[in-house]
């Protein structure tokens, strides 16, 4: 071996922990570079007050954003996770309030039936993209026979929970944070956490272990469930009042929210700090930023896909440094 090929296999190992390093710091490093932006465009944003009306609905969004994460984590995408938002949020703002012992059967269902979709696209080897894609018509469907228009009113104490003021710190980083240190415990510093990562990154290996696939993607799905219900209840608490197509965004920004934080489509890579942290950064960039650089409402969708796909393109820069 020669002295050049001797310095490489020894510089390599350095280099790819530097751009491994790198990789995980990029979705705080994109987060703080829309922060400052922010202050550089509208210093007076930098308050308590301004982080809570910029953030205002951070907190859904964060929400939906696990929600995808979970399913991600299974090598599987769901394309309903914006309609059943919206379904959530209906029944949040009827049911929910007016005959609450009824609401929490229909979400503790919803909840069920995303655990069977799970079964369903293990057990028949059905795609995902087309099992969640019809799913988002018949959530879409529910919402408007739920509530066929805008309407309805919030239960007091959802809205009180929504609406709450603690010091110092605005309430919407509060919440992302306890968010982000519950489901990264629970998924990455737990062993049942490390078996449902297992069903992306190599579920020929867990089955061997004795794992029940079927079992963990049934589960993962229902996390899914859950944390979209916990999102549509969130979502009507800050509005006071349901829609049907309230949440039909919350599709697209959920994954884009994954794919900010470091998540991956396949691997079962994913990170729930990431993830949330991936959810702030749309949550500022998606209105307040472009909003303070005066960008017309009609070219801000333009304008997120463009950050996002400057994004992806540092982590592809990276990713070919770690190998």
């Amino acid at each position: 071996m020669t002295t050049t090929a001797i310095e490489r296999s020894v510089a390599r190992p350095g280099s790819a922990s530097r751009a491994r390093m790198l990789r995980a710091m990029l979705p705080a490093l994109s987060l703080s570079l829309v922060v400052i932006a922010i202050a550089w465009l509208n210093p007076r944003a930098i308050s308590y007050f301004g982080f809570s009306l910029m953030l205002n609905l951070a907190i859904p969004i964060a929400l939906a954003t696990i929600a995808q994460m979970f399913v991600i984590a299974s090598n599987e995408l769901d394309l309903s996770i914006g309609t059943f938002v919206g379904f959530v949020g209906c029944v949040t703002a009827t049911w929910l309030r007016e005959a609450p012992l009824v609401g929490v059967l229909i979400l503790l269902g919803s909840i069920g039936v995303y655990a069977l979709l799970g079964a369903l696209i293990h057990l028949r080897n059905l795609p995902s993209i087309v099992v969640t894609l019809g799913m988002s018509f018949v959530w879409q469907g529910l919402a408007i026979l739920t509530l066929p228009t805008p309407g309805g009113k919030a239960p007091e104490w959802l809205s009180a929970i929504m609406g709450f003021k603690p010091p110092l710190v605005p309430f919407p980083i509060v919440a992302a944070v306890v968010i982000a240190l519950v489901v990264h415990f629970g998924l990455m510093r737990t062993s049942y956490g490390a078996i449902l990562r297992g069903s992306g990154g190599n579920p020929v290996a867990l089955g061997r272990a004795g794992w029940s696939i079927l079992r963990v993607k049934v589960t993962l799905f229902a996390l899914a469930g859950l944390f979209g219900v916990l999102s549509g209840m969130a979502l009507i608490g800050i509005t006071t009042s349901g829609d049907a197509n309230i949440g039909n965004g919350y599709t697209l920004l959920a994954i884009a929210g994954v794919i900010l934080g470091g998540g991956e489509f396949v691997g079962g890579r994913v990170s729930p700090i990431g993830a949330v942290l991936g959810a702030l950064t749309l949550a500022l960039a998606a209105s307040p930023l472009l909003t303070f650089m005066k960008i017309p409402p009609d070219w801000q969708v333009a304008a997120n896909g463009i950050i996002l796909i400057v994004v992806l393109a540092a982590r592809v820069l990276i990713s070919r440094r770690e190998r």
